[in-house]
């Protein structure tokens, strides 16, 4: 399955440099020109990763990604922004809200790494489910086995620590 990003800029320039930089790398792009178009989208799709300007008309990219964290909280937000702002990246990082803040022109080298690891971490997290709900089933198995047969479960041991059968 290939991960999906969504770019959000009102610049088709920068949209379409993004979106050919990320085919390349195998990633299933979307690209919308507007927060308001952005948001129609992530209504009938979900995605991996959100890349958003900071600075467009209507919506600004923090704003975007204010209500993306509540309404699709395990996807991952990058912003990108010509207008370098320090009090406004340090708050959008420690808020939660985004994951990396680059400035414009940003580098690609470092741009393709920081979404690679993002990508990481958000299968690292999907691992990390999926054999927490294993461990869980495995419980429930156990648990079912030893209501069936009492002490099945349980292991007895003598004084040198050898199985008692």
């Amino acid at each position: 399955m290939r991960n999906k990003v969504l770019i959000i800029d009102d610049e088709s320039v920068t949209l379409t440099l993004l979106e050919k930089s990320l085919e390349r790398e195998s990633y299933d792009v979307i690209c919308a020109n507007s927060g308001q178009e952005a948001l129609t989208i992530l209504e009938r799709e979900e995605f991996d990763l959100i890349i958003s300007d900071e600075v467009m008309p209507g919506m600004t990219g923090t704003e975007l990604f204010a209500i993306t964290r509540i309404k699709c909280p395990d996807t991952y937000r990058i912003i990108l922004t010509a207008h370098a702002n320090l009090d406004l990246a340090i708050k959008a990082i420690n808020s939660g809200e985004v994951y990396r803040f680059f400035t414009k022109p940003c580098n690609m080298d470092d741009l393709r790494l920081t979404i690679r690891q993002a990508i990481e971490h958000i299968e690292l997290k999907r691992e990390n489910l999926r054999l927490i709900q294993k461990i869980n089933d495995l419980k429930r198995t156990l648990k079912n086995l030893e209501n069936d047969q009492p002490g099945i479960t349980k292991v007895k041991r003598d004084s040198d620590g050898a199985v008692i059968i």
